[in-house]
């Protein structure tokens, strides 16, 4: 079996890994327990979905400060970038998942079959495409309790991919 399709099964649109692994991104290192407190996960659950992450390769155990604690983190020996393997991978479920609704779209409720894709070319410094960054973030923060907590969903919502990706534009 070959490495790619080992590391896709551990994370075929996995909620719970995709958030660990963006939670570990964010913060360089993090027990089971803290993952549990930030996502509202059990660690128990947490502590499960870590180690399958660095059962295929995408996290590591980083040096424990008191012997007791298992923290995590991303491979060292990858410097993170903009086409880590998390982010390869990330960026071929995202299109898989858009051609999926294209082609079955019409099978969605009426309310359901339109779409909001853009793009736009801007010009930014360094700066300001992280501010950028930032702000998408901080705005689909609002949401980010719905996925854990059915509670605080409103009646009709479903599960909708915000995909953004910024990255400057490279001569010919």
């Amino acid at each position: 079996m070959t490495e790619d399709i080992v590391r896709t099964r551990a994370l075929p649109e996995h909620a719970v890994r995709t958030a660990l692994l963006e939670l570990l991104a964010e913060r360089g290192t993090l027990t089971s327990t803290e993952a549990a407190a930030q996502l509202g996960y059990s660690s128990g659950l947490c502590s499960f979905h870590l180690r399958q992450l660095a059962r295929y390769g995408l996290i590591e155990e980083a040096p424990a400060a008191d012997g007791r604690a298992r923290p995590w983190r991303l491979p060292q020996d990858q410097p993170p970038t903009a086409d880590d393997e998390f982010g390869e991978l990330a960026r071929r479920l995202e299109d898989e998942s858009h051609r999926r609704w294209l082609a079955r779209r019409a099978e969605a409720p009426a309310e359901w079959q339109q779409d909001e894709a853009f793009s736009a070319v801007v010009h930014l410094t360094p700066e300001e495409l992280t501010a950028v960054a930032d702000a998408v973030r901080q705005l689909l923060a609002r949401y980010r309790d719905r996925d854990t907590d059915p509670g605080a969903r409103p009646p009709g919502a479903r599960p909708v991919a915000a995909v953004t990706r910024l990255f400057p534009l490279l001569d010919r």
